[in-house]
């Protein structure tokens, strides 16, 4: 994915100051929902549970903006319970997501010390909609578009000046039965939809203010397909402050048609069939990624006539797939900065893909070395010249046939 064509700034200091800038106003709202909520745990015995709604929700509005409304708030015996929380923009009357409960459970001797700790908070059966324009914008629950200030940065200092905020620690969040549509314009129409369902996700240890350190996290769940579902599972740890994280994903039994708008600028031929599993380690660090796996493509059926799958031609494809029982193992391993204008991490890992495929059926094409995974500039070109000249190879053969 390429930072620069998502928010078009000139200079890549200022872009990435506004985009930190964006991710910690974006995690202050979530912060200071939460710490509305906590401290209405405390006055809540000493108020009815009707007239809270009517008191808390104007509080929250005029902290995270109009669109956000809550049904109900009731105080239990050891938790704050919130539901019917939604969010609808105001200007497209798009709902971005709903939350059916929201569970808090405050430690109350924390504020004795000046300070916020939750124990846990639950969040049930939540809703998100997220999608990307054909600009590359990202438009979600509070992700606005950023908008150039004439060369004006974001101060750090600005912001401390604003007094000391509470200290609040959480020490578990988690969303269970949850779901995400993700609608992706940019890749042309029709666009592409990712279907998450059944998520159960987890993260442990945040605080704010933001301080480095590793939280762990856990997600398993669902993706939709046309006829089956797959599931996907991931654990590891992210730093909120740095967004450094290392991570190990299982994909299995993705069926191969729900990424067609991401590949199908590459494959010419129809895809009958097929499902994938896939297994990666995902390092983040300093903007840098490092992501080595493979994909196992199962049940691969390729309809025989004219097209090709990444510049290899269908009728070559098919009885080279039939000899391996129509399975066949692609690693690959990504490498680039995401900070550079020059990655494109879709693109990266296609060629990646494209050029494992054909050495994993035995088509003749030499390795680049692992200097072509760096995925910007020349050395990406090459690597899809080099698969292309197998196209054309093949495009003799067929002539001299003739």
């Amino acid at each position: 994915m390429n930072l620069d064509s998502i928010i078009r700034i000139p200079h890549s200091e200022f872009r990435n100051t506004h985009w930190r800038g964006r991710r910690i106003n974006w995690m202050k709202k979530w912060f200071i929902l939460i710490g509305i909520l906590a401290v209405l745990f405390i006055g809540g015995y000493f108020i009815l549970s009707f007239y809270a709604v009517k008191f808390i929700q104007p509080q929250l509005q005029k902290a995270m903006g109009p669109g956000l409304t809550l049904n109900e708030i009731k105080v239990k015996l050891t938790y704050l319970s919130a539901r019917g929380i939604q969010y609808e923009d105001p200007h497209s009357k798009q709902r971005f997501f709903q939350v059916e409960e929201m569970r808090i459970y405050p430690s109350l001797l924390s504020f004795l010390k000046n300070s916020l700790r939750i124990k846990e908070i639950t969040i049930l059966q939540p809703s998100f909609f997220f999608y990307r324009s054909r600009e590359g914008v990202w438009v979600g629950p509070w992700v606005m578009v950023i908008e150039e200030r004439g060369g004006k940065e974001i101060s750090e200092e600005k912001e401390k000046g604003k007094g000391e905020p509470i200290q609040i620690q959480i020490d578990r969040i988690r969303i269970q039965k949850g779901s995400i549509d993700f609608e992706d314009r940019k890749v042309g129409e029709p666009p592409a939809q990712i279907k998450l369902r059944e998520l159960d996700f987890e993260i442990r240890d945040i605080r704010y203010p933001l301080a480095s350190s590793h939280s762990p996290i856990a997600l398993k769940g669902k993706m939709k397909g046309r006829k089956q579902e797959g599931s996907i599972y991931t654990k590891g740890w992210i730093d909120l402050k740095t967004m450094d994280l290392e991570t190990s994903l299982k994909i299995r039994e993705l069926e191969v048609e729900t990424f067609k708008p991401y590949y199908r600028k590459k494959v010419s031929a129809e895809i009958d069939s097929g499902t994938m599993d896939m297994e990666s380690k995902i390092a983040v660090k300093g903007k840098r990624i490092d992501a080595p796996g493979a994909l196992n493509f199962i049940n691969l059926h390729i309809q025989e006539g004219g097209g090709t799958v990444f510049w290899i031609p269908a009728e070559t494809l098919v009885p080279l797939l039939e000899k391996k029982g129509n399975q066949v193992k692609v690693p690959f391993h990504v490498k680039g900065n995401l900070g550079d204008p020059r990655f494109n991490f879709q693109e990266t890992f296609l060629t990646r893909i494209a050029f494992s495929l054909a050495e994993a059926l035995g088509l003749p094409i030499k390795s680049l070395g692992e200097s072509v995974l760096g995925g910007t500039g020349k050395e990406t070109e090459g690597l899809a010249e080099g698969l292309k000249s197998i196209e054309e190879l093949f495009k003799k053969k067929k002539g001299k046939k003739r």
